[in-house]
């Protein structure tokens, strides 16, 4: 199979966006598959898990890249000729590439990853919130299929009026995020210069961004026995900082790969306070490494969290409740320890190796019913012939 990725958002940027790219190109190669790579000229490698990158120009809009149209897309998909093209989280570059797929006649699914109605609620736009739904229909109603992360996007691009919606998730790295990293030295000293008397980690990892809604973490000030550890960064921090004053907090900046793990596996609990997550990829590596996950009931996370199983929902905004939920989970070990191992389990069929192999069978999907729909208009254009093959007329 061809495909060509078109995205939004890629290295060096890291995001959810750019990390679930990742994931499905280090499939296609594993895989076999060829690929290529769109992407804004924002630092990209020229390469990635063997596949060629190639840049186009871009804005910044919010420390983002925003990957403008180019002629170059066209050409790229013309020479390339995929089987199907991928738009990850598409706006401006991915509409573009969408279009240009379907004037080709190449089929594309479009991967939903950007909670539009969240962003207008934060941001007061309203009108302007029904301007943003009509540009998310016209992005996404020239791709064959749009693959969306969660029950609530589901329920908000349904009502918007966007079709052809299909539900496809997330994986999480299984064997890198383990109960099993708690036992690591590594691990150990980290719990040591966290917690030196011994207190109850409670961990968040994620974009410090004002849609996290991290000032409401202000709610655990005074919560016996707990010290916050916060990993990332973003343009929010000096806010954070003020709202978290007197709270005791230690921020670990942006860690990846096994110092991320380390991370996780040096927390007693996780927590979220951002309501506009389509999915919550945080949230599953916290399940990953056993940990009970305290998070809002909105968005991804309500698919991602069983309220009193592996975790706790609060109502968003409630800082009451959130910290009644922390508190249980800081004065129980024995709560946290079976929460925990819930949340192992719920996420062991979530492998990247599996939802990847999901994603496959969408792509077949898609290009077989764009080729049978090809030969439906092949069929119904042909003039009838009548018994002896000769075309018949009408009078």
């Amino acid at each position: 199979m061809r495909v060509a990725v078109v995205s939004e958002s890629f290295l060096p940027t890291l995001n959810g966006v750019t990390t679930s790219v990742c994931k499905v190109l280090e499939h296609l190669a594993d895989a076999g598959h060829e690929a290529i790579v769109i992407a804004p000229a924002a630092g990209a490698p020229a390469s990635y898990a063997g596949f060629p990158v190639h840049a186009v120009p871009y804005v910044a809009y919010r420390q983002f890249p925003v990957g403008l149209p180019s002629p170059l897309v066209q050409k790229l998909l013309g020479d390339f000729r995929p089987d199907i093209v991928h738009a990850a989280s598409p706006f401006l570059l991915g509409a573009q590439a969408i279009a240009a797929a379907r004037r080709a006649g190449i089929p594309s699914v479009a991967i939903f990853q950007t909670d539009v109605a969240g962003y207008a609620r934060r941001n007061k736009l309203g009108r302007a919130t029904g301007i943003a739904w009509r540009l998310v229909r016209w992005v996404h109603e020239g791709a064959d299929v749009t693959l969306v992360p969660s029950s609530a996007s589901m329920s908000d691009l349904s009502a918007a009026g966007v079709g052809n919606l299909v539900r496809w998730g997330r994986g999480v790295d299984l064997a890198g995020y383990h109960p099993r990293n708690r036992a690591s030295p590594d691990a150990a000293r980290l719990r040591q210069r966290l917690a030196p008397n011994g207190e109850t980690i409670i961990g968040y990892v994620g974009r410090i961004a004002p849609e996290k809604r991290l000032d409401q973490l202000a709610a655990l000030r005074g919560v016996p026995g707990i010290r916050l550890a916060i990993v990332g960064g973003g343009p929010a921090l000096p806010q954070v900082e003020r709202a978290l004053r007197g709270v005791p907090v230690s921020y670990l900046g942006v860690l990846t790969g096994a110092e991320l793990a380390t991370a996780y596996a040096s927390f007693d609990a996780f927590v979220h306070t951002g309501t506009e997550e389509t999915f919550g990829q945080t949230l599953q590596e916290a399940h990953a490494s056993g940990l009970p996950v305290v998070a809002p009931k909105a968005g991804g996370p309500i698919d991602l969290v069983a309220h009193g199983i592996d975790g706790f929902l609060f109502e968003p905004g409630d800082g009451a409740e959130l910290r009644s939920f922390v508190r249980a989970l800081a004065a129980d070990p024995a709560l946290r320890l079976r929460m925990g191992e819930a949340g192992r389990r719920a996420v062991l069929g979530r492998s990247w190796e599996s939802v990847c192999a999901d994603l496959m069978g969408h792509y077949s999907r898609t290009i077989a019913r764009r080729d049978a729909d090809v030969g439906r208009e092949h069929r119904s254009a042909a003039p009838a012939r009548d018994g002896a093959g000769s075309i018949s007329t009408s009078s």
